[in-house]
């Protein structure tokens, strides 16, 4: 199995926390964002993702693109290991909900090429850029922040008291909002999450910083 992926995106890091809450062994394939214009726009990596965006998940030749797929796939093909979807069909559909709140809602604004795109031909300041950005996650992480607030049994999952691909979608988030210089304090109780989290095995070894491309 080998995982397309970039250190920093916050995409990337919730397919390899997912990867390690299941103990699937896996090929980290570094693409570079930034170096020479962008690795992704290579004729190498668009042949595998025409998209040029990470991740991309190869399985043995099974190429799955997109994370929150990826994250499906993970479910349904390897479903002896770590459950990351509840047992119920309420419970799975407001993870899910939840996840794409994150995934649809929230992160695209903030997304890298979303943001070259305001720079380069739109002429925004890095400043308001920077505002923009912040405004559209603060947003959406006080919607998750009602959420889990109704939903969190012991405060320690976005769920009832399980991991899920909610918290896979979460962590990678809240690092995302701290390169914004977002205020997390109002969210506390997304706060309390975060930090049973990212003490979890899976989610250190899957921080940006214990990447093998990471600089």
């Amino acid at each position: 199995m080998k995982l397309y992926s970039y250190f920093q995106s916050s995409a990337a890091y919730r397919v390899r926390i997912a990867l390690h809450a299941k103990a699937l062994t896996f090929e980290t394939h570094a693409v570079h964002l930034l170096r020479d214009g962008g690795e992704q726009l290579s004729e190498a990596y668009t042949a595998v993702n025409p998209a040029a965006l990470v991740p991309s998940l190869d399985d043995n030749g099974v190429i799955v693109r997109q994370s929150l797929a990826i994250l499906e796939y993970l479910e349904e093909a390897y479903p002896q290991t770590t459950r990351l979807l509840p047992v119920s069909a309420a419970g799975r559909a407001t993870v899910r909900a939840m996840a794409l709140d994150i995934a649809c809602d929230v992160h695209p604004l903030s997304n890298l090429r979303v943001l070259r795109y305001l720079s380069r031909q739109l002429s925004v300041a890095e400043p308001e850029r920077k505002a923009w950005s912040r405004h559209w996650v603060e947003k959406g992480l006080a919607a998750l922040e009602k959420l889990t607030t109704q939903h969190s049994t012991g405060g320690r999952y976005c769920f009832e008291d399980e991991l899920s691909i909610a918290d896979v979608c979460l962590i990678p988030q809240l690092a995302n909002a701290r390169r914004y210089e977002c205020d997390l304090s109002q969210f506390p109780t997304l706060m309390a999450i975060e930090a049973h989290c990212l003490a979890l095995d899976a989610f250190q070894k899957a921080a940006p910083a214990a990447q093998p491309d990471a600089n």
